[in-house]
């Protein structure tokens, strides 16, 4: 990421500053997709939320939420490995249950809102 000088050193050290002041961390996109009618659905929504809510006190899981409109959800989680939310997923009710459809898209947080850098660091 830093350009190339006669002095290499100086560079290095000034990313590393940079890189461990703003730390880059893997993100994930848990996007549900909603396979059965919301009767059945929300016969879950306790198990489901208590399962969220785990991940709240864990610091893994930032946002959730319903799409507009109402065909699955949405979860914003901060995780080691993208192995590591599988293994998340697998708790969720809606999974366990087959109600719901998971795909999971890994990002790289180069930019973020102050708030979240005390999450991102690690």
């Amino acid at each position: 990421m830093w350009q190339e000088s006669q002095n290499e050193d100086v560079d290095k050290k000034s990313f590393t500053k940079f890189e461990s002041t703003f730390s880059l961390s893997s993100m994930f996109i848990i996007d549900l997709h909603y396979i059965v009618p919301l009767e059945q659905l929300d016969a879950h929504m306790t198990e489901h939320v208590k399962y969220l809510h785990k991940y709240y006190k864990q610091n893994v899981f930032l946002a959730s939420g319903r799409k507009v409109p109402r065909t699955g959800g949405i979860i914003l989680a901060l995780a080691p490995s993208r192995e590591a939310v599988d293994e998340i997923i697998k708790e969720d009710p809606f999974y366990i249950h087959q109600l719901a459809k998971f795909s999971v898209t890994e990002f790289l947080t180069s930019q973020s809102h102050p708030e979240l850098k005390k999450f991102l660091k690690g």
